[in-house]
């Protein structure tokens, strides 16, 4: 029923019944991007797929609200070449009330995302990166899961900002496509709030780096 989203089954149930999640990106640091600067923001979902169980929502609600999480993230950095994001909108869960202890649904955006420079006018890698993301949990959603305590549009909120944040861990594994100073402080400093739980990555590709030292 979802071809294009077989390979996820094993994260949507890791993610219906486990807490496996990153804290939800609120007032974290942005780092070094070197010479980068935001040209074209490209959010597409003309093929998005629903994994249930899900609440419902729409192309136009996941296209504007990623797109303004990407240029929330990236839009600041002025370095002194441009380049472009395009992102599509895979599919997603929207996690509905459950079960407490028993099933506590967590929410899901996978992504496909690549990255364009503009000066050359190429892409800077041959496939695009597919990302899942996972929704924070934070402790008031611990226990109950977020289908009680936040509203669809709040659970689109976070996984787009960890989307965004996601995205920018992968183009900084890429430091030589931005020329990135290893030693540069970040480019802007913040804090995780205490009151958000961190917790163990979804898999592989979900790792979060060591954080910058804060800057001087």
């Amino acid at each position: 029923m979802f071809p294009r989203l077989t390979r996820f089954a094993p994260f949507a149930f890791v993610a219906a019944l486990a807490a496996c999640a990153a804290p939800d990106p609120l007032t974290d640091e942005l780092p070094s991007m070197g010479n980068f600067r935001l040209g074209h923001n490209i959010v597409v979902a003309d093929n998005m797929q629903q994994i249930p169980p899900s609440r419902e929502a729409t192309a136009e609600d996941w296209v504007a609200i990623m797109t303004s999480e990407i240029d929330r993230r990236f839009g600041d950095y002025d370095g002194d070449r441009l380049y472009h994001i395009g992102i599509a909108v895979d599919g997603y869960a929207l996690a509905p009330p459950g079960v407490p202890l028993v099933l506590n649904p967590r929410s899901i955006l996978v992504l496909s995302v690549n990255v364009w420079d503009d000066a050359l006018g190429v892409k800077l890698h041959e496939e695009p990166e597919q990302i899942l993301v996972l929704e924070g949990a934070s402790a008031e959603t611990a226990v109950v899961g977020s289908g009680y305590t936040r509203s669809a549009e709040e659970q689109m909120q976070v996984l787009a900002r960890n989307a965004a944040r996601r995205i920018q861990q992968w183009m900084l594994t890429n430091p030589e496509w931005f020329d990135i100073d290893p030693d540069a402080p970040p480019f802007r400093t913040g804090t995780t709030p205490a009151t958000e739980v961190a917790e163990a990555p979804a898999g592989p590709d979900a790792a979060e780096p060591e954080p910058a030292p804060p800057a001087n």
